[in-house]
């Protein structure tokens, strides 16, 4: 039996690969005259934004002050999606029939905190909303390793192995795996064959498509 779900954000919850992308690709050029393209992050989706613009830097060669460099990320980022940024379709609702079945939730993201709480409150959401909140300053080893989502179920009282991690990305199917985790990977960054192949358990378009599968029975 489930008795918990733990959810990645960026891709999961909220829409917002393509604005962190665009942030990024705009500190690039203004801080080192980069010209970084969007699918130079795709192999570090995931996995929290030092290594997501680090991979990058060093793809190309810079030698970056990753904290200032994130600051200006974020800073970009906040503007770009004020207005902008949407749920991933479903997702509130998920969030929200979670609860009501009696599960617990938690958000489980390589993120920053100041960067979840932007993006839950651009979908009217809040920390409140969630019986845990874990964000990647919170751990050491960031995905793909499975110290975030262990991190999340030790502090829901919840086994492992009782737990749903819904993912999007490679790093973080990985992750759910090695924790010992169900998981819903949702094939939207990533090819449902390349999901399948980091051993995810179900899978789905978006959370519409999840919610279909939890009203009738299909997730747990």
């Amino acid at each position: 039996m489930i008795e918990a779900v733990l959810f990645d954000m960026d891709g999961v919850l909220v829409d917002s690969e393509a604005f962190i992308a665009e942030a990024a690709i705009a500190m690039f050029a203004e801080r080192y005259g980069v010209v970084a393209k969007r699918e130079d992050f795709l192999p570090f989706v995931g996995m929290g934004e030092n290594r997501f613009i680090g991979g990058v830097a060093e793809k190309h060669g810079v030698a970056i002050d990753v904290e200032a460099d994130k600051a200006r990320t974020y800073e970009l980022y906040f503007e770009v999606i004020r207005g902008r940024l949407e749920e991933i379709p479903g997702a509130v609702a998920f969030v929200r029939a979670c609860r009501e079945r009696g599960l617990k939730v938690a958000i489980a993201t390589s993120a920053d905190r100041r960067k979840l709480e932007a993006n839950l409150r651009e979908i009217g959401l809040s920390d409140e909303d969630f019986d845990a909140v874990v964000d990647g300053l919170s751990v050491d080893r960031k995905k793909p390793e499975p110290d975030i989502y262990l991190e999340a179920a030790r502090r829901l009282g919840a086994v492992p192995e009782r737990c749903l991690v819904v993912e999007d990305a490679v790093s973080g199917v990985r992750a759910a795996k090695a924790a010992g985790m169900v998981c819903l990977a949702l094939a939207g960054s990533f090819s449902e064959a390349e999901l399948r192949a980091e051993g995810a358990d179900f899978f789905a378009a978006d959370l519409e498509g999840g919610l279909a599968a939890l009203e009738i029975g299909l997730l747990f």
